[in-house]
Parts: structure tokens; C-alpha cells; sequence
């Protein structure tokens, strides 16, 4: 299923550093230099005449319950007609790093309120989830399946739950047959390859309104 974009539609990225990408807060915007700005540049390249908004609310190394804490300011009050949302890597990695863990049933309420927030607010908006995702650069790394793995059946379960379209991205990464170390250094953070990839797949799930 892939979702309209309204001619001059207003689509919103949201998520963490992954989609932040080093944007510029202070300006609102900035697309940063990843897979966002990827997404938003060849859109509007291939379909100039539809001049949609996009903006980036990613913030780097938030979980779903920070996400859930500034959902009302960085996403209902900017009233987009597309959301985007991709978190839930880091709600892995603070379990692996400094023993904070998200439950898959706290993981799961947090985003379900997101979700459920923004259809009550925004009756009309398109939702877009995207896959958290890994790509192990080690053994010790390899063992965050174990928590994300939950994580991403719970993305792929509210997706079909509130209608939205599913980007399957760990599905894609760990079936390329390529080198992780092409998509990424450190198993999380995408090299400019990644998130061309990352772009692409978004763009697969979208279409503009004819």
C-alpha cells in the first residue's frame, strides 16, 4: 500500500539520529544530510510540479517515550498531512549500554499512543512507519536481536493495526547479501550508501497525488 502526497502536501520525518542526520535545529527547515534530505530531494526532483513541504523533527538518541514526550510540539502542531516515523534502535542500544530497558509492552504503549494521538488529532493524516533496524558489526552487537526483534514485530503489528504503510527496512538490510560495513561503521548510524538506501525504500511507499 503506498501513501498519497498531497499536491503541496506537508510531510514530517520524525525519529532519532537516524533521521535527524545532523540538522540544523535552529533552522526548522533543514533536512539534515541523510536519508531524509535524500527522500525530499528526489521526490521533488522527479515530481517538481507537486512542490511539497517536508520537515525534519528527528532528534538524536531518542526512544519511543521521548519521541511520545514532544510528540504534541514536533508533530501534531505542525499539522502534516504525511508522518514518518523511525524509532526504536536506541530503545535496544541503552539496554545494551547502560542497562536501560524498554519493555516490548512499554514500547509498544508508547507508540501506540503516538499513533493513536495523531489519528485523533489529524482524522486525515497518512502514516508511514519504518522498521528500527540493526546491522551487526560484532558478536556482542549481534546479541541485540534478542531485544530488537520484538521491537520490530511490534512496528510491523501497529502498521497493519492503524493502516499504515509499512516500510520494511531491517527486512531489506539483512536480506542485501552485502558487506554491513557498506550501509554502516558502527551497526546503527548509516554511511551516505545506507541512507541512500533508506531513501529509496521511502520513496518505493509513497506516490504523488495525480
Amino acid at each position: 500500500m503506498t501513501v498519497e502526497i498531497p499536491r503541496e502536501g506537508r510531510v514530517l520525518f520524525i525519529g532519532d539520529s537516524i533521521t535527524d542526520a545532523g540538522r540544523d535545529r535552529a533552522d526548522e527547515t533543514d533536512l539534515g544530510v541523510g536519508w531524509a534530505m535524500m527522500a525530499a530531494a528526489w521526490f521533488t526532483g522527479r515530481h517538481p510540479g507537486h512542490r511539497a513541504v517536508f520537515r525534519n523533527r528527528g532528534i538524536g538518541g531518542d526512544r519511543v517515550r521521548d519521541l511520545r514526550a514532544r510528540w504534541e510540539d514536533d508533530c501534531l502542531a505542525l499539522a502534516p498531512q504525511v508522518v514518518s516515523v523511525l524509532i526504536g534502535i536506541n530503545d535496544t542500544w541503552r539496554r545494551y549500554s547502560s542497562g536501560e530497558v524498554t519493555t516490548v509492552e512499554e514500547f509498544t504503549t508508547d507508540y501506540r499512543h503516538l499513533l493513536t494521538a495523531t489519528r485523533d488529532a489529524l482524522p486525515d493524516v497518512r502514516l508511514v512507519l519504518m522498521e528500527p533496524f540493526l546491522l551487526p558489526v560484532d558478536d556482542l552487537q549481534r546479541r541485540w536481536r534478542d531485544d530488537l526483534d520484538p521491537k520490530v514485530d511490534v512496528v510491523r503489528k501497529l502498521a497493519a493495526e492503524f493502516d499504515a504503510t509499512l516500510v520494511a527496512v531491517d527486512a531489506l538490510f539483512r536480506s542485501t547479501g552485502v558487506d554491513d560495513r557498506v550501509w554502516t561503521d558502527d551497526g546503527v548510524h548509516l554511511t551516505p550508501f545506507g541512507h541512500a538506501v533508506l531513501a529509496q525504500q521511502w520513496l518505493a511507499a509513497v506516490t504523488p497525488t495525480t
